[in-house]
């Protein structure tokens, strides 16, 4: 329980009406979940606005609440907060009810279109590896130590995410590594939080559904590291034409790090083959188990991390070649008569071109590459016909499947994918909406040798379609459709 008085401290506060000497026993923002002695904070949705539920939270037991816009009829009995942003306010009066619990551990976040899930999750991995107690927030799964969490989204709500941070601490954890979307950034869902450090990975052409431009969706990545501190850091990909957009008036200490520009951290690929990689990094030699130029980033990323949260630098690469691929990201195996198969989340135009690139440097030119492409329902269709158009420039055969087909009909997906197919590529393209069949077919078509790319879902365990999420896992699938086919 606390006192609303004291949860309040950098809310942006315009007006209040009654005591703020109100014992508060919790914080709501979905009226669904209101009990006696709740602060309601009308946030307005996307969907629906939290202000056309203020009176029935009162009615439900809330003594306070949170607006942007005070209700004609006010009631003698509440406390109103009248603030400039509803969802920044969420953020900080949060971190107060849980006490701040970003103060005490330290947090560093992920942010980019592509990479997030890998670095973040390896981060959790390196750290754990080096004697840390360490806590993840991210896509796949949320952990505190070695506690599992499920996760739902990218970032979680502000409630949770501080409720998740004030667990990890209580359990001794020092470090939390999480993925930060540019949604979670727009909707002050990280607002309150004191991140020791930001990373910027690179951005591409993503989420124009939500965020209408590719500059709405590079500024709502750049408001990332534009709320910094200057005790904090910010690390950087130089090799991203945006990377120093990023760090524009950010108040952090700034770093970069590069495969082909000079840098502060830059890392060299000696060897790049199906076994891992061979890189050169800050002038030392070091083998890991990943695999692809993307894979290079990543891990030059988790290093560069490290040593600037104070690592020692032999202690971070002997760990770094220790680290293993992350569930669904170019997660592979071998058949007994050579089909290798390739499970990767790759879901934007430039995931699936840095994959397929990935093979296609590696292969030896005599095998096929077979790609079983979706794109996402009720999302941004822009991206559709590239990606199509890159699966088809970059694989011997393509065959065009749902993904999350949601509410859309995936006839009209795959028809959107069709428009960025060159006339000299008609040949190559197979559609099959049914995902299962779609597979089957691809494993039918491989040969001894043979490359076999499922893409767009990767470590998810489901479908959806119409509003209902059916099991469904590719990597398990592929498996399967290659043991029926092959024998």
């Amino acid at each position: 329980m606390k006192l609303l008085k004291d949860i309040l401290y950098k809310a942006g506060i315009d007006e209040v009406v009654g005591s703020t000497n109100v014992a508060i026993e919790k914080i709501c923002f979905d009226s669904r979940a209101i009990t006696k002695l709740s602060l309601f904070v009308a946030v307005p949705g996307t969907q629906v606005d939290g202000h056309n539920f203020i009176n029935q939270a009162i009615e439900v037991g809330s003594v306070a609440i949170v607006c942007e816009k005070l209700p004609r009829n006010l009631n003698s009995k509440i406390t109103y907060v009248k603030v400039e942003n509803c969802s920044r306010a969420l953020g900080f009066i949060a971190s107060n009810f849980y006490e701040n619990p970003s103060e005490e551990i330290k947090l560093v976040g992920v942010t980019g279109t592509n990479g997030k899930t890998t670095t973040a999750t390896l981060l959790y991995d390196l750290f754990k590896s080096l004697g840390y107690k360490v806590g993840l927030l991210s896509t796949v799964r949320n952990l505190i130590g070695n506690e599992e969490i499920p996760a739902s989204h990218t970032t979680p709500d502000a409630l949770q995410l501080n409720a998740l941070l004030r667990e990890m601490v209580g359990k001794g954890c020092t470090y939390c590594f999480m993925e930060v979307s540019s949604h979670s950034i727009d909707q002050h869902r990280i607002a309150g939080l004191n991140f020791d450090g930001a990373v910027f990975t690179n951005i591409t052409h993503d989420h124009l559904d939500y965020h209408k431009t590719f500059d709405g969706y590079i500024n709502a990545k750049k408001a990332f590291f534009d709320d910094l501190n200057e005790d904090a850091f910010a690390l950087i990909n130089l090799d991203d034409v945006h990377g120093n957009v990023m760090v524009q008036n950010c108040r952090a200490k700034k770093s970069t790090y590069a495969l082909k520009t000079m840098a502060d951290f830059k890392c060299r690929i000696i060897e790049n083959q199906f076994d891992g990689l061979v890189l050169s990094i800050d002038n030392n030699e070091v083998w890991t188990k990943l695999i692809g130029s993307f894979n290079a980033y990543n891990l030059l990323t988790i290093y560069a991390v490290s040593i600037l949260l104070g690592e020692d630098k032999m202690d971070a690469l002997t760990s770094l070649s220790k680290l293993v691929s992350v569930e669904g990201r170019f997660e592979y195996f071998k058949t007994e008569n050579n089909i290798t198969g390739i499970v990767d989340y790759a879901h934007t135009p430039d995931a699936l071109k840095n994959v397929l690139k990935t093979i296609n440097d590696i292969r030896t030119g005599n095998e096929q590459v077979i790609a079983v492409v979706g794109c996402g329902g009720d999302r941004d269709a822009d991206k559709r016909p590239k990606m199509a158009g890159i699966a088809c420039e970059l694989a011997t055969k393509v065959v065009f499947t749902s993904d999350n087909p949601r509410t859309e009909n995936p006839a009209t997906i795959i028809e959107d994918m069709h428009k960025g197919v060159a006339p000299q590529y008609f040949k190559k393209t197979l559609s099959i909406p049914d995902r299962q069949e779609a597979i089957k077919a691809a494993s039918a078509m491989a040969k001894e040798g043979d490359i076999i790319l499922v893409a767009g879902k990767g470590h998810e365990k489901y479908q959806e379609i119409n509003g209902k999420k059916t099991p469904f896992d590719d990597k398990e699938t592929l498996i399967q459709m290659l043991q029926i086919v092959t024998g």
